[in-house]
């Protein structure tokens, strides 16, 4: 069960939703026992006091009093780092990612397209731009000086990535997320 704290209403609809889709129950702050609290911290608001228990914080400026156990996520933190942020607190550790606390890039927050999505290796990041320039995989093989069963291998852990099924929606979701440029 994940305590929901969120002031804005449209932004607590939302978390609901994505944690929902993740498979997470809702509790009542009076409700106990709670697994994870998940707070959406609006800018100026500090964190609350919470009884006990891991905290998810998400923020997009320093939030004072954050202790070193609390996870911290920007607001703007994709669906996916937002279910795995509450999963891994659940579990007893701590989640930060690099420069958590960022200026938002957007109002709301991201689905799965968040500038932390997975990161692409720079050999998968070489071959996503390839296929974005046309290039078969025996093209890009012969490029590269290695095999075409490689190359199918790294576009298989590009599409887990970034949760794509086909080779045109690896390069768009590439170009939106400024991985590869054309």
């Amino acid at each position: 069960m994940v305590l929901l704290e969120a002031k804005d209403p449209a932004r607590r609809r939302g978390l609901a939703a994505l944690l929902a889709e993740g498979g997470h129950g809702l509790a009542r702050a009076t409700e106990a026992p709670w697994d994870v609290a998940l707070v959406d911290l609006a800018p100026g608001e500090d964190a609350p006091a919470l009884a006990s228990g891991p905290l998810v914080l998400l923020a997009d400026h320093a939030a004072p009093g954050a202790e070193p156990t609390v996870s911290v996520l920007p607001r703007n933190a994709s669906a996916r780092q937002v279910r795995a942020a509450v999963a891994a607190a659940a579990a007893g550790l701590v989640v930060r990612l690099p420069d958590a606390v960022a200026p938002p890039a957007s109002p709301g927050f991201a689905r799965d397209e968040a500038p932390g999505a997975p990161l692409l290796t720079p050999r998968e990041v070489e071959i996503l731009a390839m296929v974005g320039e046309g290039a078969s995989n025996k093209a890009v093989a012969r490029r590269l000086g290695i095999s075409a069963h490689t190359v199918k291998f790294h576009l298989e852990a590009v599409f887990r990535k970034l949760g794509v099924a086909t080779r045109a929606e690896a390069v768009a979701r590439g170009l939106r997320q400024r991985l590869i440029e054309l």
